[in-house]
């Protein structure tokens, strides 16, 4: 399994362009859908997790995946397969390739440019999937659809997004106690169907 899950992640990393947002449909394609080690809305939750983590995102999705399967030893293994395409690409490229060469060299040039849009796919691919996962609909687009330009605004305060990590884990804290009020007020005057609640039914017996 350690050694299953080190090549899975390791070839996320050696195949995926655009930084960790570009990596995410790619570990919903081979965690979720392929291997089906965990379900999609757990996958959310530890996405909401990793983003919520200072560091880098997709070293952040592969830890608390890795965790997730095989508590720290999955982690590790996870981590280094994910870090150790890029390392060694990185590297390759410092030594044969620099700066000047890769903007002189036609070829090379046109590569990256045919990269770009790919990258812009794989990081709307995901998003989508997330909001359908989510639940998002016409009524509930607004949230994100605010956040986002707030973020992208750059106006100093407000578009940290930290704050709407705050601010979003609160709100589903207090709408989970809400929901859970409801549910009790609700099961404690429960119709049974004959014009008769439960705690009407509960005196009778008493009487």
């Amino acid at each position: 399994m350690y050694l299953q899950l080190f090549l899975t992640f390791c070839k996320i990393g050696a195949f995926t362009f655009g930084g960790g947002w570009a990596m995410i449909s790619i570990i919903q394609r081979e965690i979720v859908e392929k291997h089906k080690w965990i379900e999609l809305e757990d996958f959310l939750d530890l996405l909401a997790v990793a983003q919520s983590m200072p560091g880098i995102l997709a070293v952040n999705i592969s830890v608390v995946v890795g965790d997730r399967l095989k508590g720290l030893k999955g982690s590790i293994c996870a981590a280094i397969g994910t870090i150790l395409p890029s390392f060694l690409m990185i590297l390759a490229i410092a030594i044969f390739l620099t700066p000047e060469t890769i903007k002189n060299n036609p070829v090379v040039s046109r590569i990256f440019k045919g990269i770009r849009p790919a990258v812009v796919a794989l990081i709307i691919a995901p998003v989508l999937t997330t909001a359908k996962a989510a639940g998002i609909n016409w009524k509930t687009i607004i949230i994100p659809v605010s956040v986002a330009l707030l973020i992208y605004s750059k106006i100093p305060y407000i578009s940290n997004p930290i704050i709407y990590i705050v601010l979003g884990a609160i709100g589903g804290y207090i709408y989970y106690m809400y929901t859970l009020l409801k549910g009790n007020n609700g099961n404690n005057g429960t119709d049974n169907g004959d014009g008769t609640d439960a705690m009407e039914r509960k005196e009778g017996c008493h009487a």
